[in-house]
């Protein structure tokens, strides 16, 4: 895991991508924001040797590639298995299904977006926090 590296922020709703770069810019983490509208970019961008990320916050519901199929390719991939990418799921699709399958999926954590800026606020700083704090196998 790459503490330094940036965050990957897959979501497709652009109002939902301005409410978390301004948290994040508030919050003043210096992991550069790197945004994808949908699954398959973030893929392409991810499969890059030189890429290594701090974390994915991602999306369910998005166009060519949903989270769930980016969570089975990064999961299933080798080379991207051994970056240590913790991958959380960020999203309005809150319900039991979605919950057991991506924790099936070895999803790191699912968080329901929420509507105001400072839940939003708590919700990024504690998991920021957290994976800052843990150590991985690459750590090493």
């Amino acid at each position: 895991m790459n503490k330094n590296g940036p965050i990957i922020i897959i979501e497709d709703d652009l109002e939902d991508q301005e409410f978390l770069e301004e948290v994040f810019q508030k919050l003043a983490y210096p992991n550069e924001l790197i945004f994808f509208t949908d699954g398959l970019k973030a893929l392409e961008f991810l499969n890059k040797e030189e890429v290594n990320p701090f974390l994915i916050l991602s999306d369910i519901n998005m166009p060519k590639l949903d989270g769930f199929a980016l969570r089975d390719k990064l999961k299933t991939d080798a080379a991207l298995t051994i970056k240590c990418i913790p991958y959380l799921f960020f999203s309005t699709a809150l319900n039991q299904k979605a919950v057991i399958q991506a924790y099936s999926a070895s999803v790191q954590g699912f968080f329901v977006k929420q509507s105001s800026l400072s839940e939003l606020e708590k919700t990024i700083s504690a998991i920021m926090e957290y994976w800052k704090r843990c150590a991985a196998p690459n750590n090493f």
